[in-house]
């Protein structure tokens, strides 16, 4: 930084009972008290009234002989300012630089130690000093915009802000390759001397300095030239949000709230505020990333509900290039006891899902639109997966994000299935309630094979959605061979639960077990739902729950369940597992099992029984 140099007789100035005078042979003759420290000064003897048109006036009714007592408790600056003055009249050697010129010149202009009082004086050298060197350099302008905080009355009406910020634009907008000056660029892995053309956001770290008003004034006028791009501006916009937020560097700890004070949160809320009304309206000028560590932060500093608004639908719009990292923010509420934030995370899905509805109808690239959603659903299952590691998420969080995905959001449910069985693992102690609740968001007809051979196997599921893979298989296995629609068994989510007729509680808290009328209802569904020959050869089909030796046909499994039999008992589970392990020796990720062969043996010991009862 650059400085002027005024003066050069040594500092004689020292202080003594609050009292500041110099060392001379002459008797101090006037007395000016400024706040807490008396100054003992010369009228005369040295060019202190000569200089300072103020002083002049105050002390015209006093002869010279006379000792002068005055107060300046208002001037500017205050007593540090006034020495800088009084040194200059008294040519002891001072320095002005970018940190101390507002308070002299404010200070000189308050005395009137003009060029009219005399020539050369005080104010006409730091005006000099002010254009010829503060202006023309990047690092002074904005010291000296910083230190018009402590003095803004001042500096607006002498002109100091408003010819900083004009020298701060015009250097912000002057080509990369024609910068000449130094700036501050520390952005991690950039090394200066590997480098030798000059990033283009090389102005963004300096001006983050500033107070959040002057940060405004400067970023508000360089986009209203429209010389820089959006994306410069939001870089901008970020580098302040990093330098001034907490918590938007990295991943925050829940009791990083309790730590602020109410004047800084309050502070805080206004950077914050005023950050949100200054990102571009242009896609991607900001990345989504940062805009979820806003949203974050927001809920913790209690922002208005129109920022939040307005950061969830900027969110939204960007949602499909979030990644999973992007959505990991602790949960800031008090009545939270789960770690993860996903209310904020489905707030903004929901908010994408009412845009994606609205535009992807009349939409010329419904191929983008698909794309789009599809992104979101595996970021979503891929988000459920970390979060059902929290040893306190509901399970009503959990499913509830689950199933706000659409359905074309999945081509396949196997990244849901994974979530699923994360969660499952991490809370052993689910009760069955809950645990048909968490697996009644799974499509069995949408796992690869791979997947339902390990579901097939997999302890932790309940045993009625083992049934649902293994009808599932049957049908699959049958539509597979040619069979007719008569010898086919009812799809497994029209006998399960009765999922398509049943309508899901809106408050997902009564249990799914049915009782015996409920079933017996569904039993009529279905056999409604069949053809006439099917129907009336279940009619003539006796439900029996008597065990057979060493098997467990799948027929008599969909009877179990269609009876209400809801006792998983482990030695049912063995059953199932053994009758796998014994059709073939199944691998872990592919499920070798021939379900006609099944369905022919429990066909042909009904059909045994039905004669023998003849």
């Amino acid at each position: 930084m650059k400085f002027m140099k005024l003066g050069t007789r040594p500092d004689t100035f020292y202080t003594e009972q609050a009292t500041r005078t110099l060392i001379s042979d002459i008797p101090a003759d006037l007395v000016i008290q400024i706040n807490d420290i008396t100054y003992l000064l010369h009228k005369l003897q040295f060019p202190l009234l000569p200089k300072c048109g103020l002083l002049q006036r105050l002390c015209y009714d006093s002869s010279d002989s006379e000792s002068s007592s005055l107060e300046l408790h208002d001037i500017p600056g205050g007593e540090e300012a006034f020495e800088l003055c009084a040194k200059f009249c008294y040519g002891i050697s001072i320095n002005i630089s970018a940190h101390n010129f507002v308070s002299a010149l404010c200070a000189a202009k308050f005395l009137r130690m003009n060029d009219s009082i005399e020539k050369g004086n005080f104010v006409g050298k730091l005006e000099a000093f002010f254009n010829s060197c503060i202006l023309e350099g990047w690092k002074d302008s904005i010291a000296t915009l910083q230190t018009t905080a402590t003095l803004p009355e001042w500096s607006e009406n002498l002109g100091i802000v408003r010819k900083c910020i004009d020298s701060i634009i015009e250097k912000v907008l002057t080509p990369p390759q024609q910068v000449k000056w130094s700036y501050t660029y520390t952005r991690p892995g950039y090394n200066k001397k590997q480098h030798h053309s000059v990033p283009k956001d090389w102005w963004t770290e300096d001006i983050s300095d500033l107070d959040i008003d002057l940060f405004r004034c400067i970023v508000m006028a360089v986009r209203s030239t429209y010389v820089l791009p959006p994306q410069l501006i939001g870089e901008a916009l970020h580098v302040y949000a990093c330098r001034w937020l907490p918590g938007v560097t990295k991943l925050k700890n829940s009791g990083s709230s309790a730590s602020q004070t109410d004047e800084s949160k309050a502070k805080n809320r206004k950077i914050l505020e005023t950050i949100v009304s200054m990102i571009p309206a242009d896609r991607g000028s900001v990345s989504v990333g940062f805009l979820f560590r806003l949203l974050s932060i927001s809920i913790q500093l209690g922002v208005s509900s129109v920022t939040k608004t307005e950061l969830i639908r900027r969110a939204s719009l960007q949602f499909e290039e979030a990644t999973v990292s992007d959505l990991l923010y602790p949960s800031t509420s008090s009545s939270d006891q789960n770690y993860y934030d996903i209310e904020l995370v489905l707030a903004v899905l929901e908010t994408f899902l009412k845009l994606w509805k609205r535009l992807s109808p009349g939409a010329v690239d419904s191929n983008y639109f698909l794309r789009s959603i599809r992104n979101v659903g595996k970021l979503i299952d891929s988000y459920l997966q970390v979060v059902a590691r929290d040893d306190n998420m509901p399970v009503s969080k959990f499913v509830s994000l689950a199933e706000t995905v659409p359905g074309i959001a999945r081509v396949e449910h196997d990244d849901l299935y994974q979530a699923v069985n994360i969660y499952l693992k991490v809370h052993p102690d689910l009760n069955k309630t809950d645990k048909k609740r968490l697996c009644g968001i799974l499509d069995c007809q949408r796992l690869s094979p791979e997947a339902r051979a390990h579901a097939v196997k997999n302890e932790l599921l309940p045993l009625r959605t083992v049934v649902q893979l293994l009808y599932f298989e049957q049908e699959k296995g049958s539509t597979k061979k040619g069979e007719t629609t008569t010898n086919k068994l009812p799809k497994p989510h029209e006998i399960l639960l009765g999922a398509k007729h049943r309508p899901r509680d809106a408050q997902s808290k009564q249990s799914l077990v049915l009782d015996k009328e409920e079933l017996n209802g569904e039993v009529a569904t279905t056999r409604a739902s069949l053809p006439p020959e099917s129907r009336e050869k279940k009619t003539h089909h006796h439900i029996s729950s008597k065990r057979l030796d060493g098997k467990l046909p799948l027929d008599l499994e969909r009877k179990m369940v269609i009876r209400g039999d809801m006792e998983e008992t482990e030695s049912e589970r063995e059953k199932v597992r053994g009758h796998v392990g014994r059709e073939e020796s199944v691998s872990s990720f592919k499920l070798e099992l021939d379900p006609k062969k099944i369905i022919q043996r429990a066909t042909s010991k009904s059909e045994h029984g039905r004669e023998k009862g003849r």
